[in-house]
């Protein structure tokens, strides 16, 4: 997708969106009330935890749709979707929560976790400490920070809130300088976006190129474009530590079944 000179790149567009509505979202979700929702919630579960184990560690990603791609799963039910997906050896699992330009609803997200007892990541456009809050209350146990988004304060703000709600999230970078950005902040997760969210462009070999750049102390996430098993043994061998993988899965008529195939084994439900 080419960046349009008068209305920005669609990331910028998306961020836009989501700052404009922040304000009515806030109203009708005040701070106090959302203290007493976190208070509430149930523990969090291991995200880092679950990302280091030996093997390959998939985050399996729930999206109904994208700005690229449109609709991509017209059957979309995530309580169902997740159960499947946690018996074919997802080692955690991401939600969409964007409204207006992935479909998606923090309502997926409480869904899906509801329905597993993985670890989920909250995957939206974050960049207030507000939103910090509600991912909490709505009981996702990490949150997608995009580094591209954010300032150098604000990154390290938004990681401190985190940790203090009990949440280590998950910080993604496209570029050398942005994974230099992250390691200052204080990330301690890193995912390598293949994706180019200005362009939209796909490239595996981003992961390949940045993962030097990423402590082994820290774990390291490749993103986007992953569709075969030897690209994850690939990956894998250079030093990831897990992999998000979505569109491939939602594409699926049977999602769990393509999840076992990345895995090299067949799904295993019961």
């Amino acid at each position: 997708m080419d960046t349009e000179a008068k209305t920005g790149s669609l990331l910028d567009r998306i961020v836009a969106a989501r700052r404009a509505g922040l304000p009515r979202q806030q109203y009708r979700m005040p701070q106090a009330a959302l203290r007493m929702a976190v208070k509430r919630a149930t523990p969090v579960r291991d995200f880092a935890g679950a990302l280091a184990r030996d093997g390959i560690n998939i985050i399996a990603e729930l999206k109904r749709a994208s700005p690229s791609r449109g609709q991509i799963r017209t059957e979309f039910r995530p309580p169902e979707l997740a159960q499947e997906l946690s018996a074919a050896g997802a080692a955690a699992l991401s939600v969409l929560t964007e409204e207006e330009f992935f479909q998606g609803s923090i309502a997926h997200l409480r869904a899906a976790r509801a329905a597993t007892d993985l670890p989920v990541l909250r995957k939206d456009f974050i960049f207030d400490p507000w939103q910090v809050w509600e991912t909490r209350a709505a009981e996702a146990d990490s949150f997608l920070l995009i580094a591209a988004i954010l300032d150098d304060a604000r990154l390290h703000e938004l990681l401190v809130v985190g940790r203090e709600l009990g949440m280590e999230p998950l910080v993604e970078v496209h570029t050398r300088e942005e994974v230099e950005r992250a390691l200052q902040a204080g990330a301690r997760i890193l995912g390598v976006n293949n994706r180019d969210l200005r362009t939209f462009t796909v490239r595996v070999e981003t992961s390949l190129e940045l993962i030097e750049a990423i402590p082994e102390d820290c774990l390291a996430v490749s993103e986007s474009g992953l569709r075969r098993a030897e690209d994850l043994q690939r990956l894998r061998q250079a030093g990831f530590d897990a992999f998000l993988v979505g569109e491939y899965l939602m594409e699926s008529p049977a999602p769990a079944a393509a999840l076992g195939a990345l895995l090299g084994h067949e799904p295993c439900f019961g």
